[in-house]
C-alpha cells in the first residue's frame, strides 16, 4: 500500500495545485486552472466537494474508483482516504471545487448540524448527478462564496460565507432527494433485498457468533454505504433502517416464541441478542406485551 499523504490545512491543498489563499479555512477553485494533482493517497483534513461537468481522469475512494462525469458531485469529509489514479488520457478539467475547514463552521448553526449532511460519507458511487439547472444553481452559490472570498475579511465574513455555505449544502439535500426519487429504478427491491438479507442472517448462525445485524452489514452486503442506505431506506419505508431490523427481529421472534421446546432466553441468545432482558425490552416497547405475555395469549 503506498504511503499515505496527510494535507491537514486549506493552504496546504492550494500550494499542492498551485493557486493562492484568499482565506486560511475555505477555498473555492476553478479546474481548469489547477496544477494536476498528483497520484498518490491521501488523507484531507477539510471538507472537499467537487463539481465536475466533463470526465476528468479516475479518483480512488477506499475500495471504490470512479470517472467522474458531466454534472457529478462528489463529497468527501475530514479523514476520508483518497487515491489519485495514474491516467494518461486526461481531459482538461473542468467544474469547481470548494473546500473548507471544521474550524470555519465552529459556534454557527451549520456546525451544529453538519452531520444531518450524511452525503459526505456517501460511497464516491453514489454521487449526485445533476441536471443543468441544478448545475447552474450549485456554480451560482460556489460564485458568491468566491467573490465573498476575494473581499477584505471584517466581522460579517465568516457569517456571510457560512451562510452561503449552508444555503448550498440545503439544496444538495434537496437534489438527493430528487435522486432517490428519479433513479428510483436503481433501487427497485431495496426493501425485498433488505428484508431477505435480514431473514437468511437469522436462518444461519450468525446472530449467535456475531451478535445482532446492523445498518452496516446490511449496507455493504448491498454495495452501498450505511448512510445512504439508511437515507434510501428512510425514503422508501418512512423509518429508519434501524428501525426496519427491529420490525424484522420482532416478527422472526414472534414466530419462534411458538416453539414451546425454547426458553424466552433460549430465543433471546438465539436471535442474537447478548441479554435476554434486552430482548425483553425491545419486545415490549415494540409489541406492547412482554415476551411471555405474548407466548401465553397465543
Amino acid at each position: 500500500m503506498s504511503e499515505i499523504i496527510k494535507i491537514e490545512t486549506i493552504d496546504q491543498y492550494n500550494k499542492l495545485r498551485g493557486i493562492k489563499t484568499l482565506h486560511p479555512l475555505i477555498s473555492v477553485m476553478d479546474l481548469s486552472q489547477l496544477a494536476a494533482m498528483p497520484s498518490h493517497t491521501f488523507n484531507f483534513g477539510f471538507y472537499a466537494i467537487y463539481l465536475k461537468e466533463l470526465i476528468c481522469g479516475e479518483i480512488k475512494y477506499g475500495r471504490n474508483k470512479y470517472d467522474f462525469q458531466e454534472g457529478t458531485l462528489v463529497f468527501t469529509a475530514p479523514g476520508q482516504i483518497v487515491s489519485v489514479q495514474p491516467n494518461l488520457q486526461i481531459p482538461e478539467a473542468k467544474g469547481w471545487a470548494l473546500l473548507f475547514h471544521p474550524d470555519l463552521i465552529k459556534g454557527t448553526s451549520l456546525g451544529k448540524h453538519i452531520q444531518d449532511y450524511s452525503f459526505f460519507s456517501y460511497d464516491v458511487h453514489e454521487a449526485l448527478h445533476l441536471s443543468d439547472s441544478e448545475k447552474q444553481l450549485l456554480t451560482d452559490s460556489i460564485l458568491k462564496i468566491h467573490q465573498e472570498m476575494q473581499q477584505s475579511i471584517d466581522k460579517h465574513s465568516k457569517t456571510l460565507m457560512v451562510s452561503n455555505l449552508e444555503l448550498f449544502l440545503n439544496y444538495c439535500t434537496r437534489f438527493y432527494d430528487r435522486q432517490f426519487i428519479t433513479r428510483d429504478h436503481d433501487h427497485k427491491g431495496i426493501i425485498e433485498k433488505f428484508e431477505q438479507i435480514l431473514h437468511t442472517y437469522f436462518s444461519t448462525d450468525k446472530p449467535q457468533n456475531i451478535g445482532l445485524p446492523t445498518v452496516a452489514y446490511c449496507a455493504e452486503a448491498l454495495n452501498l454505504s450505511a448512510n445512504y442506505f439508511g437515507d434510501l431506506i428512510k425514503k422508501e419505508s418512512a423509518i429508519t433502517a434501524q428501525e426496519y431490523i427491529h420490525t424484522i427481529i420482532m416478527d422472526v421472534a414472534k414466530e419462534r416464541l411458538f416453539n414451546m421446546d425454547y426458553s424466552i432466553s433460549e430465543i433471546a441468545y438465539k436471535l442474537g441478542f447478548k441479554y435476554p432482558q434486552h430482548f425483553s425490552r425491545l419486545f415490549k416497547q415494540k409489541v406492547g406485551l412482554s415476551p411471555n405475555e405474548y407466548r401465553r395469549i397465543n
